[in-house]
């Protein structure tokens, strides 16, 4: 038996043959394919409030899902019990439910993981409890001590270790060894009894608790919250109406992400309720527009040897100088839209069924100076931070809140502003990059993706953007 088999032994307890007769029971109402996702889920998070330890919590969860999938129609059902019979229950339970055309399965496995992203002796989980606690109180500490209008810290530190092995009736098998880690620190500071201001960072990724250690420390995070929300203090009600708009480099990413990523996901445009459905070939932004989605890039949030079918993870050029190259693609519908899969089927855990989703969404580096963009600008807002939005799929419309923003006056930042909004459509809002920055940053590594319930990690990022036409609610008399 070899390292895989010696490894899905070890922590499932199960074997080849096991899979091999899973499969064959969710195969036996007919079907074109089927798959087993096995998942074991560590998880431990530590918490400082007011300087007081407030909570800490650790859970394990273990089940399997097994997916039968013929023509469009689906059969999933999962089990938190690993027992055989259990198994074999819910493999006959998701074979019923998509009754297809009979189809054999093929016998035996191959290894389909060809990348190592994230190599680590130990998980973040897996070192000491007095570690995590110091981290946590350093936050608190340092926010506290950036100015003394700080008045409340909160900062939270968790990290978790997921063990999956997928294994296919088209014979391919897969198993992943998953560490995640993030710290989160948020500021509060008032002036004179006035309003409380805001400020929030965080940051991690597929690492190490050493990344925080040596990398990305507790004082840089709990410093960037405290900035935040004092800069807050002096900000002025943001004016309303339509304006250019330049948007800073890294997290406001976002904004990509939410606006036009997720109308490049497959199933969307299968069911032609994107506004990008029947696009592909097509001019849909500027010429200086390149949209990556890549989810092999190492210790990235979003990162993923395999996708939660088993899939590599790729480098997928989505919109490429301005021209729509294609979707991010499952199974189920790269076998409807007679495509190949990205690595971009994603699912929250086992109790859930894949679904084409992003992993690191960018645009690439342009060729311009970001002061250079600064100083084009006559009149204008300039966006550094997002906090939460709405996008509808269909129409590709959007409304995202500026947590951190200034004013553009003769080409100079000016004011902070207070109560930002943009409003846009994302396939015309890339129409109106007129300037990209070379300065693409990734996010720190805060993203979480909300899609039908399920949320999954994903990075963000994007150099400086001109854009020039974008609507901005304000509330500004």
């Amino acid at each position: 038996m070899g390292l895989a088999g010696s490894f899905f032994a070890d922590r499932f307890g199960i074997f080849e043959r096991d899979l091999q007769r899973y499969l064959n029971e969710a195969m036996s109402a007919g079907g074109e394919y089927a798959d087993l996702y096995f998942e074991f889920l560590s998880t431990a998070s530590i918490s400082v409030d007011e300087g007081i330890i407030k909570s800490a919590t650790e859970g394990v969860t273990l089940g399997v899902g097994v997916r039968v999938i013929a023509g469009e129609r689906t059969g999933y059902a999962y089990s938190d019990d690993l027992s055989p019979e259990r198994i074999l229950k819910a493999a006959r339970v998701a074979a019923l439910i998509a009754r297809g055309p009979a189809s054999v399965v093929k016998s035996g496995f191959e290894d389909a993981r060809p990348h190592n992203l994230y190599p680590m002796l130990r998980a973040p989980h897996e070192m000491g409890l007095a570690e995590r606690v110091d981290l946590v109180r350093r936050a608190d500490h340092s926010a506290r001590a950036y100015d003394p209008r700080v008045f409340q810290v909160q900062a939270t530190y968790a990290d978790s270790l997921r063990h999956v092995l997928i294994a296919t009736s088209e014979g391919r098998l897969s198993f992943d060894r998953q560490p995640m880690a993030r710290m989160s620190v948020t500021a509060l500071a008032r002036r004179d009894g006035g309003a409380p201001q805001s400020g929030h960072s965080g940051g991690g990724g597929r690492v190490a608790l050493d990344f925080f250690l040596n990398q990305k420390t507790p004082e840089h995070f709990a410093r960037e919250a405290a900035r935040q929300a004092i800069v807050q203090l002096d900000a002025v009600e943001a004016p309303a109406g339509e304006m250019t708009v330049v948007l800073g480099p890294g997290w406001p990413g976002i904004l990509l992400h939410e606006a036009v990523g997720h109308g490049l996901e497959a199933d969307f445009n299968r069911k032609g309720v994107s506004a990008f459905s029947g696009r592909v070939g097509q001019q849909v932004a500027s010429p200086l527009c390149t949209v990556i989605d890549d989810g092999t890039i190492g210790n990235r949030r979003g990162s993923l040897n395999v996708d939660d079918e088993g899939m590599p993870t790729q480098h997928n050029v989505l919109i490429e100088k301005g021209i729509l190259r294609g979707y991010l693609q499952d199974q189920l519908s790269s076998r409807l839209m007679h495509s190949q899969s990205t690595g971009s089927g994603r699912r929250e855990s086992y109790q859930q069924i894949p679904m084409p989703r992003m992993t690191n969404t960018f645009m690439l580096a342009g060729e311009s100076d970001p002061e250079e963009i600064i100083r084009s600008v006559p009149k204008g807002i300039y966006c550094t931070t997002f906090g939460g939005g709405q996008v509808d799929i269909t129409s590709g419309n959007f409304v995202f809140a500026a947590s951190e923003s200034y004013l553009i006056e003769d080409g100079k930042l000016t004011r902070p502003l207070r109560g930002a909004t943009l409003v846009g459509n994302g396939p015309e809002a890339l129409k109106y990059v007129s300037m990209v920055g070379c300065d693409l940053e990734l996010d720190e590594g805060i993203g979480v993706c909300s899609k039908e319930g399920q949320h999954v990690p994903v990075g963000v990022g994007i150099p400086t953007l001109k854009i020039d036409k974008m609507t901005v609610g304000g509330t500004a008399p």
